[in-house]
């Protein structure tokens, strides 16, 4: 099995940047795609960005380009979310998630899921 380990989330005034990580154990050399999705109070899941281990390429919720970028290690073990210019709307639970094969940036493919960082962003 998988398992997936947030951390990195705070209180952060606006404008500010942080920097979210998530260490993956178990069974990870079968991961292939591995994102980041928030989830605001009252507010659905939604995607954040992704990352396609086979090819490397990066995918991003459109209204996040340019704020957020994720990276990773080559080992497919560690992701991060680098996030700047932080507004009050970016406040959420982070989460992490990976799936065997990456097929979108969609929650709805992605198997496994970590518990959550909170991230909280002071006007």
């Amino acid at each position: 099995q998988v398992q997936l380990v947030e951390s990195g989330g705070r209180l952060v005034q606006a404008g500010g940047s942080l920097r979210l990580s998530c260490a993956a154990s178990g069974v990870t050399f079968k991961l292939y795609a591995m994102g980041w999705f928030r989830q605001a109070p009252g507010k659905e899941r939604e995607s954040v960005a992704a990352i396609n281990w086979s090819t490397g390429r990066t995918y991003y919720q459109e209204s996040l380009k340019g704020r957020f970028t994720i990276s990773g290690d080559k080992h497919q073990t560690t992701i991060y979310l680098q996030m700047n210019s932080l507004k009050p709307e970016d406040a959420a639970i982070y989460y992490c998630a990976a799936n065997e094969i990456f097929r979108s940036i969609r929650r709805e493919d992605y198997t496994y899921w970590g518990q959550g960082t909170q991230v909280t962003v002071s006007s």
